[in-house]
C-alpha cells in the first residue's frame, strides 16, 4: 500500500517516513500544497499525511481543494493546533482523521493501519481465507499456524488478493496497489511475484488458492465458501414422448417435444 506524506521539514519528514517504512509502507514525499494536490489526482495512494503548515497553502486549503476534485484518498491532518474547532474543521472539508503534535510515531501508524482496514471493509486487523491468517497490521502470514516469509511485494500482493477475494484483480490494479503509478516495471513482473507467491502457499499446504483468469489477471477463492448448488425439479412428464405418441403429433409439436 502506497502513502504520500506532506511535509516541508526536513526533521519530520526523515523521521515519519522512516516509521512508515518500518512499518511495511512504501511512502512517497510531497514538499507543498500544490504538489500534494497533483500527486494524489494523478496516482493511486492508500492514504495521504498532511501537515496542516506547508509554504504555499494550509492543510484546510488543501483538504478543500483535494474534495472539490471528488479525489477520495482517506487523509490524515498533521497539526500543532490542538483545539476542538481546528479538528471540526477538518473534519468538516474532509479529514479522516486529525492528530496533534507532539504524538508518537507508534500513534500516527497505528491510525493508518485502522484507516486502511475500515476502507477496504476490515474492521478487524487479522484476515482469514480457509487455513490463511494474514495480519494487516505486522504484515505476517501463518497457514495453519505455520509462518510464512513473504517479501513485501509479495506481502501487498496477498493483501490486495485476500481484501478483495472472490473478484478478480488485473495486472494493472496489481501494479497500482504496488507502485502508485510511480515508476512502474513491465507488468510482466505481476506474473513473477505471482508464481513465488504461489509456491510459498503450496509448500505450507495452502493448496491453490489463486487462480488465473485468462485475459484478465488472477482471483484468490476461499475453500471454505461452498457455492450455492440447486437441484432442478423433476419435469412432470417425459422430455421425450414415446414412439406412439409420436405417430400421433403433428410436425412442429414433435420438435418442440424432442427440444425441451
Amino acid at each position: 500500500m502506497r502513502i504520500l506524506f506532506a511535509e516541508d521539514k526536513f526533521t519530520s519528514s526523515r523521521a515519519i517516513l522512516s516509521a512508515l517504512k518500518k512499518a511495511g509502507f512504501a511512502a512517497d514525499l510531497a514538499r507543498s500544497g500544490q504538489n500534494t494536490i497533483e500527486l494524489l489526482r494523478h496516482y493511486d495512494y492508500g492514504l495521504a499525511i498532511i501537515t496542516m503548515t506547508l509554504p504555499d497553502m494550509d492543510g484546510y486549503t488543501i483538504l478543500s481543494t483535494l474534495r472539490t476534485l471528488k479525489i477520495t484518498t482517506p487523509i490524515i491532518v498533521l497539526s500543532s493546533i490542538d483545539t476542538p474547532d481546528a479538528k471540526i474543521r477538518a473534519f468538516t472539508l474532509g479529514a479522516d482523521d486529525y492528530l496533534a503534535e507532539p504524538f508518537e510515531s507508534a500513534e500516527l501508524i497505528a491510525r493508518v493501519q485502522a484507516i486502511l482496514r475500515r476502507s477496504n471493509g476490515y474492521a478487524h486487523p487479522i484476515a482469514q481465507v480457509g487455513a490463511l491468517t494474514l495480519n494487516l497490521n505486522n504484515h505476517t502470514v501463518t497457514v495453519a499456524n505455520h509462518p510464512i516469509h513473504l517479501i513485501g511485494k509479495e506481502f501487498a500482493i496477498l493483501e490486495l488478493l485476500v481484501l478483495r477475494k472472490g473478484i478478480a484483480q488485473t495486472k494493472e490494479t496489481f501494479l497500482n496497489h504496488l507502485y502508485g503509478g510511480r515508476d512502474e516495471p513491465d507488468i510482466k513482473i505481476i506474473d513473477v511475484f505471482i508464481c513465488k507467491l504461489r509456491k510459498k502457499l503450496q509448500a505450507v499446504g495452502a493448496g491453490d488458492l489463486i487462480s488465473t483468469v485468462w485475459g484478465r489477471g488472477y482471483i484468490l477463492h476461499d475453500p471454505l465458501a461452498q457455492p450455492q448448488t440447486q437441484t432442478p425439479p423433476m419435469p412432470a412428464t417425459p422430455l421425450v414422448p414415446s414412439v406412439a405418441q409420436h405417430s400421433r403429433l403433428p410436425e412442429p409439436a414433435l420438435l418442440q417435444a424432442v427440444g425441451d
